[in-house]
Protein backbone atom coordinates (compact mmCIF):
# COMPACT_ATOMS: atom_id res chain seq x y z
CA UNK A 1 0.00 0.00 0.00
CA UNK A 2 1.27 3.27 -1.18
CA UNK A 3 0.63 6.06 1.65
CA UNK A 4 1.44 9.61 0.48
CA UNK A 5 2.77 12.36 2.69
CA UNK A 6 4.28 15.89 1.38
CA UNK A 7 7.81 16.74 3.24
CA UNK A 8 8.02 13.10 4.56
CA UNK A 9 6.58 10.75 1.80
CA UNK A 10 6.85 7.10 1.34
CA UNK A 11 5.62 6.12 -1.86
CA UNK A 12 5.86 2.59 -2.95
CA UNK A 13 8.55 1.18 -5.03
CA UNK A 14 6.29 -0.68 -6.83
CA UNK A 15 4.81 -0.21 -10.70
CA UNK A 16 4.62 3.65 -9.69
CA UNK A 17 8.52 4.01 -8.00
CA UNK A 18 9.54 2.45 -11.34
CA UNK A 19 7.42 4.80 -13.26
CA UNK A 20 8.93 7.86 -11.73
CA UNK A 21 11.92 6.98 -12.65
CA UNK A 22 11.41 5.91 -16.37
CA UNK A 23 9.62 9.10 -16.84
CA UNK A 24 12.31 11.76 -16.72
CA UNK A 25 14.39 9.13 -18.89
CA UNK A 26 17.82 10.83 -18.46
CA UNK A 27 20.43 8.03 -17.41
CA UNK A 28 20.85 4.42 -17.76
CA UNK A 29 19.77 1.58 -15.43
CA UNK A 30 21.78 2.32 -12.51
CA UNK A 31 22.80 5.16 -12.39
CA UNK A 32 19.75 7.27 -11.88
CA UNK A 33 20.72 8.72 -8.46
CA UNK A 34 24.16 8.24 -8.83
CA UNK A 35 26.40 11.02 -7.22
CA UNK A 36 29.86 11.10 -9.40
CA UNK A 37 32.28 14.14 -9.98
CA UNK A 38 30.81 16.61 -12.92
CA UNK A 39 32.91 16.54 -16.29
CA UNK A 40 35.48 19.68 -15.84
CA UNK A 41 36.76 19.55 -19.00
CA UNK A 42 34.45 20.23 -21.95
CA UNK A 43 35.78 19.97 -25.46
CA UNK A 44 35.24 22.27 -28.12
CA UNK A 45 31.90 21.98 -29.89
CA UNK A 46 33.11 20.87 -33.36
CA UNK A 47 31.54 17.70 -33.80
CA UNK A 48 27.90 16.66 -33.74
CA UNK A 49 29.07 13.06 -32.94
CA UNK A 50 31.64 13.72 -30.57
CA UNK A 51 29.12 16.91 -29.05
CA UNK A 52 26.54 13.63 -28.34
CA UNK A 53 29.16 11.44 -26.56
CA UNK A 54 30.52 13.87 -24.95
CA UNK A 55 26.49 14.60 -23.48
CA UNK A 56 26.09 10.97 -22.58
CA UNK A 57 29.18 10.82 -20.89
CA UNK A 58 28.78 13.75 -18.75
CA UNK A 59 24.79 12.80 -17.97
CA UNK A 60 26.69 9.38 -16.72
CA UNK A 61 29.07 11.66 -14.36
CA UNK A 62 25.64 13.89 -13.09
CA UNK A 63 27.02 16.93 -14.81
CA UNK A 64 23.71 18.46 -16.59
CA UNK A 65 24.80 21.79 -17.43
CA UNK A 66 27.40 19.90 -19.49
CA UNK A 67 25.36 17.88 -20.83
CA UNK A 68 22.93 19.76 -21.89
CA UNK A 69 25.40 22.22 -23.49
CA UNK A 70 26.41 19.14 -25.67
CA UNK A 71 23.31 17.77 -26.51
CA UNK A 72 22.41 21.09 -27.52
CA UNK A 73 25.11 21.05 -29.92
CA UNK A 74 24.42 17.80 -31.35
CA UNK A 75 20.60 18.33 -31.56
CA UNK A 76 21.47 21.56 -33.96
CA UNK A 77 23.05 18.96 -36.50
CA UNK A 78 20.13 16.39 -36.07
CA UNK A 79 16.78 18.58 -35.49
CA UNK A 80 14.81 15.68 -35.75
CA UNK A 81 16.17 13.07 -33.24
CA UNK A 82 13.31 12.18 -30.98
CA UNK A 83 15.30 10.89 -28.10
CA UNK A 84 17.61 13.59 -28.49
CA UNK A 85 15.76 15.99 -28.25
CA UNK A 86 13.15 14.68 -25.71
CA UNK A 87 16.50 14.16 -23.76
CA UNK A 88 18.18 17.71 -24.01
CA UNK A 89 14.99 19.31 -23.13
CA UNK A 90 15.02 17.36 -19.91
CA UNK A 91 18.59 18.77 -19.25
CA UNK A 92 17.65 21.94 -19.91
CA UNK A 93 14.08 21.85 -17.74
CA UNK A 94 16.79 20.35 -15.18
CA UNK A 95 18.65 22.84 -15.27
CA UNK A 96 16.20 25.82 -15.26
CA UNK A 97 17.09 27.60 -18.43
CA UNK A 98 13.24 27.65 -19.03
CA UNK A 99 13.25 30.21 -22.90
CA UNK A 100 15.43 27.19 -24.13
CA UNK A 101 12.97 24.18 -22.40
CA UNK A 102 10.07 25.89 -23.45
CA UNK A 103 11.11 26.13 -27.05
CA UNK A 104 12.17 22.17 -27.35
CA UNK A 105 8.84 21.47 -25.40
CA UNK A 106 7.24 22.65 -28.54
CA UNK A 107 9.38 20.71 -30.60
CA UNK A 108 8.42 17.23 -28.43
CA UNK A 109 4.70 18.17 -28.89
CA UNK A 110 5.14 17.37 -32.98
CA UNK A 111 7.06 14.36 -32.36
CA UNK A 112 6.55 12.84 -29.57
CA UNK A 113 3.48 10.07 -28.44
CA UNK A 114 4.09 10.68 -24.46
CA UNK A 115 5.26 14.20 -24.33
CA UNK A 116 4.07 14.62 -20.53
CA UNK A 117 6.91 16.85 -18.70
CA UNK A 118 6.29 18.81 -22.11
CA UNK A 119 2.43 19.09 -21.68
CA UNK A 120 3.38 20.05 -18.46
CA UNK A 121 5.88 22.84 -18.61
CA UNK A 122 3.65 24.12 -21.47
CA UNK A 123 0.41 24.23 -19.88
CA UNK A 124 2.32 25.70 -16.57
CA UNK A 125 3.72 28.77 -18.52
CA UNK A 126 0.52 29.18 -20.34
CA UNK A 127 -1.42 29.84 -17.56
CA UNK A 128 1.59 31.86 -15.90
CA UNK A 129 1.39 33.96 -18.59
CA UNK A 130 -2.96 34.10 -18.12
CA UNK A 131 -3.36 32.28 -21.41
CA UNK A 132 -5.74 30.08 -19.78
CA UNK A 133 -7.77 28.95 -23.35
CA UNK A 134 -4.08 27.70 -24.06
CA UNK A 135 -3.37 25.89 -21.37
CA UNK A 136 -6.58 23.95 -21.29
CA UNK A 137 -6.09 22.92 -24.84
CA UNK A 138 -2.54 22.24 -23.89
CA UNK A 139 -3.65 20.11 -21.02
CA UNK A 140 -6.33 18.30 -23.12
CA UNK A 141 -3.37 16.82 -24.77
CA UNK A 142 -2.15 15.09 -21.43
CA UNK A 143 -1.86 11.15 -21.94
CA UNK A 144 -3.65 9.00 -19.74
CA UNK A 145 -1.17 6.30 -18.67
CA UNK A 146 2.15 6.31 -16.88
CA UNK A 147 2.83 9.35 -14.58
CA UNK A 148 0.45 11.37 -16.35
CA UNK A 149 -2.31 9.48 -14.76
CA UNK A 150 -1.59 11.89 -11.76
CA UNK A 151 0.05 14.85 -13.27
CA UNK A 152 -2.56 15.29 -15.80
CA UNK A 153 -5.47 15.75 -12.99
CA UNK A 154 -3.36 18.10 -10.87
CA UNK A 155 -3.13 20.21 -14.01
CA UNK A 156 -7.48 20.01 -15.03
CA UNK A 157 -8.08 20.96 -11.66
CA UNK A 158 -6.10 23.90 -11.13
CA UNK A 159 -6.98 25.07 -14.41
CA UNK A 160 -10.99 24.57 -13.99
CA UNK A 161 -10.09 26.50 -10.75
CA UNK A 162 -8.93 29.52 -12.43
CA UNK A 163 -12.13 29.89 -14.75
CA UNK A 164 -13.46 29.94 -11.09
CA UNK A 165 -15.72 25.65 -11.99
CA UNK A 166 -14.93 24.46 -8.59
CA UNK A 167 -17.30 21.84 -8.93
CA UNK A 168 -15.24 21.17 -12.23
CA UNK A 169 -12.42 21.29 -10.23
CA UNK A 170 -13.50 18.66 -8.08
CA UNK A 171 -14.81 16.75 -10.63
CA UNK A 172 -10.98 16.87 -12.55
CA UNK A 173 -9.08 15.80 -9.23
CA UNK A 174 -11.40 12.74 -8.35
CA UNK A 175 -9.13 10.54 -10.23
CA UNK A 176 -6.62 11.07 -7.04
CA UNK A 177 -9.10 9.88 -4.71
CA UNK A 178 -8.94 6.56 -6.12
CA UNK A 179 -5.54 5.76 -6.69
CA UNK A 180 -3.85 3.98 -3.65
CA UNK A 181 -2.11 6.39 -1.66
CA UNK A 182 -2.98 9.90 -3.45
CA UNK A 183 -6.01 10.35 -0.83
CA UNK A 184 -3.84 12.65 1.28
CA UNK A 185 -3.00 14.72 -2.02
CA UNK A 186 -6.42 15.01 -3.43
CA UNK A 187 -7.76 15.99 0.61
CA UNK A 188 -4.91 18.58 0.41
CA UNK A 189 -6.10 20.40 -3.39
CA UNK A 190 -9.67 19.73 -2.79
CA UNK A 191 -9.84 21.65 0.91
CA UNK A 192 -6.97 24.64 -1.60
CA UNK A 193 -9.74 24.58 -4.03
CA UNK A 194 -12.72 24.44 -2.27
CA UNK A 195 -11.43 27.63 -0.15
CA UNK A 196 -10.49 29.13 -3.69
CA UNK A 197 -14.70 29.38 -4.79
CA UNK A 198 -15.17 30.58 -1.16
CA UNK A 199 -16.78 26.99 0.32
CA UNK A 200 -15.09 27.56 3.29
CA UNK A 201 -16.86 24.70 5.89
CA UNK A 202 -16.11 22.05 2.98
CA UNK A 203 -12.81 23.22 2.80
CA UNK A 204 -12.45 22.88 6.43
CA UNK A 205 -13.68 19.39 6.32
CA UNK A 206 -11.00 18.13 3.26
CA UNK A 207 -8.14 19.82 5.30
CA UNK A 208 -9.50 18.10 8.72
CA UNK A 209 -9.03 14.46 6.74
CA UNK A 210 -4.99 15.14 6.41
CA UNK A 211 -3.94 16.21 9.38
CA UNK A 212 -2.32 13.49 11.63
CA UNK A 213 0.46 13.56 14.00
CA UNK A 214 2.65 13.46 11.05
CA UNK A 215 1.84 15.90 9.44
CA UNK A 216 4.24 17.38 7.62
CA UNK A 217 5.07 21.17 7.82
CA UNK A 218 3.14 22.17 4.51
CA UNK A 219 -0.03 21.10 5.86
CA UNK A 220 0.81 21.98 8.74
CA UNK A 221 1.46 25.53 6.98
CA UNK A 222 -1.98 25.57 5.17
CA UNK A 223 -4.19 24.63 7.38
CA UNK A 224 -2.90 26.60 10.06
CA UNK A 225 -3.30 29.44 8.04
CA UNK A 226 -6.75 28.07 7.00
CA UNK A 227 -7.97 28.15 10.55
CA UNK A 228 -6.42 31.42 11.06
CA UNK A 229 -8.30 33.60 8.55
CA UNK A 230 -11.76 31.82 9.36
CA UNK A 231 -11.49 32.37 13.01
CA UNK A 232 -9.86 29.21 14.34
CA UNK A 233 -6.70 31.05 16.04
CA UNK A 234 -7.02 28.78 18.97
CA UNK A 235 -7.26 25.91 16.83
CA UNK A 236 -4.18 27.20 14.73
CA UNK A 237 -2.17 27.70 17.69
CA UNK A 238 -2.66 23.92 19.01
CA UNK A 239 -1.24 23.05 15.27
CA UNK A 240 1.96 24.94 15.35
CA UNK A 241 2.67 24.10 19.39
CA UNK A 242 2.19 20.38 18.29
CA UNK A 243 4.22 20.49 15.30
CA UNK A 244 7.15 21.95 17.35
CA UNK A 245 6.41 19.28 19.96
CA UNK A 246 7.40 16.67 17.36
CA UNK A 247 9.91 18.82 16.17
CA UNK A 248 11.73 20.10 18.75
CA UNK A 249 14.67 21.18 17.12
CA UNK A 250 12.39 23.19 13.87
CA UNK A 251 12.26 26.78 13.93
CA UNK A 252 10.17 26.55 11.09
CA UNK A 253 6.16 27.60 13.28
CA UNK A 254 8.22 29.97 14.83
CA UNK A 255 7.09 32.89 12.70
CA UNK A 256 3.22 31.72 12.60
CA UNK A 257 3.07 31.73 16.73
CA UNK A 258 5.05 35.23 16.62
CA UNK A 259 2.63 36.59 14.09
CA UNK A 260 -0.28 34.87 16.19
CA UNK A 261 1.32 36.53 19.66
CA UNK A 262 1.24 39.89 17.42
CA UNK A 263 -2.19 39.49 16.18
CA UNK A 264 -0.96 39.94 13.09
CA UNK A 265 -3.09 38.88 9.69
CA UNK A 266 -2.52 35.30 8.05
CA UNK A 267 -2.92 35.10 4.52
CA UNK A 268 -3.68 32.29 2.06
CA UNK A 269 -0.94 29.72 1.38
CA UNK A 270 -2.78 29.68 -1.87
CA UNK A 271 -4.18 32.81 -3.32
CA UNK A 272 -4.89 31.64 -7.36
CA UNK A 273 -4.56 29.12 -9.30
CA UNK A 274 -1.14 29.59 -10.49
CA UNK A 275 0.16 29.15 -6.90
CA UNK A 276 -2.37 26.48 -6.68
CA UNK A 277 -0.51 24.44 -10.00
CA UNK A 278 2.80 25.41 -8.44
CA UNK A 279 1.60 23.73 -4.86
CA UNK A 280 0.22 20.69 -6.88
CA UNK A 281 3.80 19.80 -9.01
CA UNK A 282 5.79 21.14 -6.09
CA UNK A 283 4.06 18.22 -3.50
CA UNK A 284 4.38 15.82 -6.35
CA UNK A 285 7.92 16.40 -6.55
CA UNK A 286 8.58 16.41 -2.66
CA UNK A 287 6.50 13.21 -2.57
CA UNK A 288 8.83 11.63 -5.06
CA UNK A 289 12.18 13.46 -4.06
CA UNK A 290 11.77 11.12 -0.88
CA UNK A 291 11.52 8.30 -2.67
CA UNK A 292 15.01 8.77 -4.55
CA UNK A 293 13.54 9.72 -7.65
CA UNK A 294 15.70 12.82 -7.47
CA UNK A 295 15.87 13.57 -11.54
CA UNK A 296 12.01 13.48 -11.67
CA UNK A 297 11.32 15.72 -8.58
CA UNK A 298 14.07 18.31 -9.88
CA UNK A 299 11.76 18.65 -13.02
CA UNK A 300 8.58 19.24 -10.94
CA UNK A 301 10.54 21.70 -8.40
CA UNK A 302 11.63 23.98 -11.37
CA UNK A 303 8.23 23.80 -12.79
CA UNK A 304 6.72 24.50 -9.81
CA UNK A 305 9.06 27.55 -9.17
CA UNK A 306 8.97 29.01 -13.05
CA UNK A 307 4.94 29.39 -11.32
CA UNK A 308 5.48 31.01 -8.38
CA UNK A 309 9.28 32.16 -8.04
CA UNK A 310 8.96 32.77 -4.08
CA UNK A 311 8.16 29.18 -3.44
CA UNK A 312 10.70 28.68 -0.75
CA UNK A 313 10.08 24.98 -0.39
CA UNK A 314 10.39 23.92 -3.41
CA UNK A 315 13.81 26.11 -3.85
CA UNK A 316 14.96 24.05 -0.93
CA UNK A 317 14.07 20.91 -2.41
CA UNK A 318 16.60 22.22 -5.45
CA UNK A 319 18.74 22.47 -3.40
CA UNK A 320 18.67 19.30 -1.47
CA UNK A 321 18.48 17.44 -4.72
CA UNK A 322 21.93 19.54 -5.75
CA UNK A 323 23.57 18.80 -2.62
CA UNK A 324 22.42 14.76 -2.76
CA UNK A 325 23.84 14.76 -6.56
CA UNK A 326 27.37 16.39 -5.02
CA UNK A 327 26.71 19.71 -6.93
CA UNK A 328 28.07 21.58 -4.34
CA UNK A 329 28.11 25.16 -5.43
CA UNK A 330 24.68 24.63 -7.14
CA UNK A 331 23.43 23.68 -3.54
CA UNK A 332 24.65 26.79 -2.15
CA UNK A 333 22.98 28.65 -4.68
CA UNK A 334 19.98 27.51 -3.63
CA UNK A 335 20.44 28.15 -0.26
CA UNK A 336 22.00 31.14 -0.10
CA UNK A 337 18.85 32.77 -1.99
CA UNK A 338 16.54 31.38 1.25
CA UNK A 339 18.98 32.93 3.70
CA UNK A 340 16.50 35.68 4.45
CA UNK A 341 13.35 33.59 4.49
CA UNK A 342 11.34 34.23 7.76
CA UNK A 343 10.50 30.29 7.85
CA UNK A 344 13.12 28.87 6.00
CA UNK A 345 16.19 30.96 6.75
CA UNK A 346 17.50 28.72 9.31
CA UNK A 347 17.55 25.71 7.81
CA UNK A 348 18.95 27.28 4.53
CA UNK A 349 22.17 28.96 6.04
CA UNK A 350 22.39 25.67 7.97
CA UNK A 351 22.78 23.64 4.90
CA UNK A 352 24.66 26.84 3.01
CA UNK A 353 27.02 26.10 5.55
CA UNK A 354 27.51 22.40 4.99
CA UNK A 355 27.48 23.21 1.29
CA UNK A 356 30.76 25.41 2.00
CA UNK A 357 32.27 22.14 4.13
CA UNK A 358 31.36 20.09 1.03
CA UNK A 359 33.32 22.71 -1.32
CA UNK A 360 36.43 22.06 0.95
CA UNK A 361 35.30 25.60 2.14
CA UNK A 362 36.86 24.43 5.68
CA UNK A 363 37.33 27.98 6.94
CA UNK A 364 34.05 30.08 5.44
CA UNK A 365 32.50 27.09 6.86
CA UNK A 366 33.30 27.07 10.60
CA UNK A 367 33.19 31.04 9.98
CA UNK A 368 29.55 30.59 8.72
CA UNK A 369 28.67 27.95 11.90
CA UNK A 370 30.35 30.29 14.11
CA UNK A 371 28.16 32.98 13.66
CA UNK A 372 24.92 31.15 13.68
CA UNK A 373 25.87 29.94 17.27
CA UNK A 374 26.75 33.39 18.29
CA UNK A 375 23.32 34.65 16.93
CA UNK A 376 21.37 31.50 18.65
CA UNK A 377 22.51 31.29 22.11
CA UNK A 378 19.82 28.84 23.01
CA UNK A 379 20.39 26.69 20.03
CA UNK A 380 22.27 23.32 19.47
CA UNK A 381 22.31 22.49 15.70
CA UNK A 382 25.15 25.14 14.51
CA UNK A 383 27.46 23.60 17.65
CA UNK A 384 26.96 19.98 16.79
CA UNK A 385 27.64 20.64 13.36
CA UNK A 386 30.70 23.06 13.54
CA UNK A 387 31.84 19.67 15.92
CA UNK A 388 31.06 17.20 13.06
CA UNK A 389 33.37 19.75 11.15
CA UNK A 390 35.83 19.78 13.09
CA UNK A 391 35.41 15.63 13.44
CA UNK A 392 35.62 15.07 9.66
CA UNK A 393 39.02 17.13 9.71
CA UNK A 394 40.44 15.43 12.26
CA UNK A 395 40.45 18.72 14.31
CA UNK A 396 39.93 16.32 17.35
CA UNK A 397 40.18 18.38 20.13
CA UNK A 398 38.08 21.38 18.81
CA UNK A 399 35.18 19.06 17.59
CA UNK A 400 35.29 17.82 21.81
CA UNK A 401 35.11 21.43 22.31
CA UNK A 402 32.11 22.40 20.39
CA UNK A 403 30.03 19.20 21.01
CA UNK A 404 30.77 20.39 24.76
CA UNK A 405 29.53 23.67 24.17
CA UNK A 406 26.52 22.30 22.51
CA UNK A 407 25.99 19.69 25.84
CA UNK A 408 25.86 22.79 27.73
CA UNK A 409 23.26 24.59 26.49
CA UNK A 410 21.04 21.17 26.54
CA UNK A 411 21.71 20.58 29.95
CA UNK A 412 20.37 17.49 31.49
CA UNK A 413 20.44 15.35 27.87
CA UNK A 414 17.54 13.55 26.49
CA UNK A 415 17.14 10.52 24.41
CA UNK A 416 17.29 12.59 21.53
CA UNK A 417 20.80 13.88 22.33
CA UNK A 418 22.39 10.39 22.60
CA UNK A 419 24.50 10.84 19.34
CA UNK A 420 25.99 14.33 20.84
CA UNK A 421 27.44 12.19 23.55
CA UNK A 422 28.42 9.67 20.96
CA UNK A 423 30.34 11.81 18.46
CA UNK A 424 32.42 14.02 21.56
CA UNK A 425 32.93 10.26 23.28
CA UNK A 426 34.59 9.39 19.64
CA UNK A 427 36.35 12.89 19.44
CA UNK A 428 37.80 12.12 22.74
CA UNK A 429 38.76 8.74 21.71
CA UNK A 430 41.03 10.28 18.47
CA UNK A 431 42.85 12.80 21.54
CA UNK A 432 44.11 10.04 24.18
CA UNK A 433 41.14 10.83 26.81
CA UNK A 434 39.43 7.37 26.93
CA UNK A 435 38.19 8.10 30.28
CA UNK A 436 36.45 10.80 29.25
CA UNK A 437 35.28 8.91 26.41
CA UNK A 438 34.05 6.14 28.05
CA UNK A 439 31.98 8.43 30.71
CA UNK A 440 30.50 9.93 27.21
CA UNK A 441 29.67 6.56 26.02
CA UNK A 442 28.03 5.07 29.08
CA UNK A 443 25.73 8.19 28.94
CA UNK A 444 25.12 7.73 25.73
CA UNK A 445 23.90 3.95 26.41
CA UNK A 446 22.28 5.29 29.34
CA UNK A 447 19.57 6.98 27.02
CA UNK A 448 19.89 4.94 24.18
CA UNK A 449 20.44 1.37 25.38
CA UNK A 450 19.39 -0.47 22.30
CA UNK A 451 21.31 1.40 20.09
CA UNK A 452 23.96 -0.69 17.88
CA UNK A 453 26.37 1.57 16.93
CA UNK A 454 26.82 2.61 20.99
CA UNK A 455 26.89 -1.33 21.83
CA UNK A 456 29.62 -1.88 19.04
CA UNK A 457 31.60 1.15 19.53
CA UNK A 458 32.17 0.37 23.56
CA UNK A 459 32.24 -2.99 23.21
CA UNK A 460 35.03 -2.91 20.72
CA UNK A 461 36.78 -0.05 22.54
CA UNK A 462 37.42 -2.21 25.65
CA UNK A 463 37.93 -5.66 23.39
CA UNK A 464 40.96 -3.27 21.61
CA UNK A 465 42.09 -2.50 25.55
CA UNK A 466 41.75 -6.34 26.76
CA UNK A 467 39.09 -4.18 29.58
CA UNK A 468 35.98 -5.48 31.02
CA UNK A 469 35.87 -8.55 27.88
CA UNK A 470 33.13 -10.45 28.84
CA UNK A 471 30.84 -7.56 29.13
CA UNK A 472 32.30 -6.13 25.90
CA UNK A 473 31.21 -9.81 24.35
CA UNK A 474 27.74 -9.19 25.32
CA UNK A 475 27.62 -5.33 24.45
CA UNK A 476 28.85 -6.76 20.99
CA UNK A 477 26.31 -9.60 20.78
CA UNK A 478 23.70 -7.46 21.42
CA UNK A 479 24.74 -5.14 18.99
CA UNK A 480 25.26 -7.95 16.06
CA UNK A 481 21.66 -9.36 17.54
CA UNK A 482 20.43 -5.41 16.58
CA UNK A 483 21.76 -5.11 12.96
CA UNK A 484 23.25 -8.80 11.72
CA UNK A 485 24.16 -7.09 7.99
CA UNK A 486 26.40 -4.87 9.52
CA UNK A 487 30.18 -5.74 8.54
CA UNK A 488 31.77 -3.67 11.35
CA UNK A 489 30.06 -4.58 13.52
CA UNK A 490 29.77 -8.55 13.07
CA UNK A 491 33.67 -8.17 12.67
CA UNK A 492 33.48 -6.47 16.75
CA UNK A 493 32.26 -9.65 17.26
CA UNK A 494 34.69 -12.06 15.69
CA UNK A 495 37.47 -9.61 16.85
CA UNK A 496 36.00 -10.22 20.44
CA UNK A 497 35.95 -13.84 20.21
CA UNK A 498 39.69 -13.85 18.56
CA UNK A 499 41.04 -11.60 21.67
CA UNK A 500 39.55 -13.76 24.40
CA UNK A 501 41.13 -16.80 22.63
CA UNK A 502 38.10 -18.39 21.16
CA UNK A 503 39.77 -18.63 17.63
CA UNK A 504 37.78 -20.79 15.59
CA UNK A 505 34.70 -18.87 16.82
CA UNK A 506 36.65 -16.05 15.63
CA UNK A 507 37.26 -17.50 12.14
CA UNK A 508 33.47 -18.23 11.55
CA UNK A 509 32.28 -14.82 12.22
CA UNK A 510 34.93 -12.96 10.60
CA UNK A 511 34.67 -14.90 7.55
CA UNK A 512 31.06 -13.26 7.74
CA UNK A 513 32.25 -10.07 8.19
CA UNK A 514 34.55 -10.31 5.08
CA UNK A 515 31.53 -10.89 3.01
CA UNK A 516 29.80 -8.52 4.07
CA UNK A 517 32.37 -5.55 4.06
CA UNK A 518 35.16 -7.50 1.76
CA UNK A 519 37.41 -4.49 1.15
CA UNK A 520 37.51 -3.48 4.29
CA UNK A 521 41.58 -3.76 5.40
CA UNK A 522 41.13 -4.41 9.39
CA UNK A 523 38.33 -7.22 9.10
CA UNK A 524 40.72 -8.73 6.12
CA UNK A 525 43.54 -7.97 8.80
CA UNK A 526 41.73 -9.72 11.40
CA UNK A 527 40.42 -12.96 9.36
CA UNK A 528 44.73 -13.29 8.92
CA UNK A 529 45.21 -13.46 11.94
CA UNK A 530 42.19 -15.39 13.38
CA UNK A 531 43.43 -17.98 10.22
CA UNK A 532 46.89 -17.75 11.03
CA UNK A 533 45.76 -18.78 14.92
CA UNK A 534 43.81 -22.25 13.27
CA UNK A 535 46.95 -22.85 10.84
CA UNK A 536 45.72 -21.94 7.76
CA UNK A 537 48.66 -19.89 7.29
CA UNK A 538 48.41 -19.77 3.17
CA UNK A 539 44.94 -18.33 3.75
CA UNK A 540 46.13 -16.04 6.62
CA UNK A 541 48.64 -14.41 4.17
CA UNK A 542 46.16 -13.85 1.36
CA UNK A 543 44.46 -11.81 3.87
CA UNK A 544 46.64 -9.80 4.53
CA UNK A 545 47.81 -9.26 1.28
CA UNK A 546 44.35 -7.82 0.54
CA UNK A 547 44.22 -6.07 3.51
CA UNK A 548 47.63 -4.28 2.41
CA UNK A 549 45.97 -3.66 -1.02
CA UNK A 550 43.09 -1.56 1.01
CA UNK A 551 44.87 -0.04 4.55
CA UNK A 552 45.26 3.45 4.40
CA UNK A 553 47.20 4.27 7.86
CA UNK A 554 51.17 3.59 7.58
CA UNK A 555 50.78 2.19 10.88
CA UNK A 556 48.44 -0.54 10.00
CA UNK A 557 50.84 -1.06 6.60
CA UNK A 558 53.74 -1.75 8.67
CA UNK A 559 51.93 -4.18 10.89
CA UNK A 560 50.89 -6.16 7.82
CA UNK A 561 54.02 -5.98 6.26
CA UNK A 562 55.71 -7.94 9.47
CA UNK A 563 52.90 -10.35 9.65
CA UNK A 564 53.71 -10.94 6.13
CA UNK A 565 57.11 -11.40 6.59
CA UNK A 566 57.54 -13.60 9.76
CA UNK A 567 53.92 -14.19 10.66
CA UNK A 568 52.16 -14.12 14.32
CA UNK A 569 54.68 -15.72 16.68
CA UNK A 570 52.58 -15.93 20.19
CA UNK A 571 48.59 -15.63 20.69
CA UNK A 572 49.83 -13.40 23.73
CA UNK A 573 52.11 -11.27 21.34
CA UNK A 574 49.33 -10.55 19.25
CA UNK A 575 48.39 -6.88 18.60
CA UNK A 576 44.96 -5.55 17.77
CA UNK A 577 44.93 -3.67 13.99
CA UNK A 578 43.39 0.01 14.27
CA UNK A 579 39.50 0.00 15.43
CA UNK A 580 37.54 0.36 12.64
CA UNK A 581 34.53 1.71 14.79
CA UNK A 582 31.13 2.64 12.50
Amino acid sequence: MMTFRFGRTRLGRTALGALLLSTAGLLPAGNATAAAPAVTERPSLTSATGSYLAGRFAQRQDDWAAAALFMAHALSADPGDLTLLRRTYLLKLGEGQFDAAIDLAKRLLEQDNDPQMAIALLASDNLARGKLKEAKAMAARMPKEGMAKYIGPLIDTWLAAAEGKTDAALKALEPLSMASGFAALHDLHAGLVLELGGRKDAAGERFARVLDKEAPLRVIQIVGSFYERNGRKDEARKLYESFRAGNPDSLMVEPALKALDEGKSAVPVVSDAKQGLAEALFDLGSAIHHEGAEETALLFGRIALHLRPDLSLARLMIGDIMENRDHHADALVEFQALEKDPVLGWTARLRAAESLARLERTDDAIAAFSALSAERPERTDALIRLGDLYRVAKRYSEAADSYSKALERIGTPEERHWAVLYARAMSYDKVDRWPDAERDLRAALALKPDEAFLLNYLGYSYVDRGLNLEEAKKMIEKAVALRPKDGYIVDSLGWALYRTGDFEGAVEKLERAVELKPTDATINDHLGDAYWRVGRRNEARFQWTRALRTAEEEPQKEDIRAKLDKGLVDPKAAEAAPAKVQ
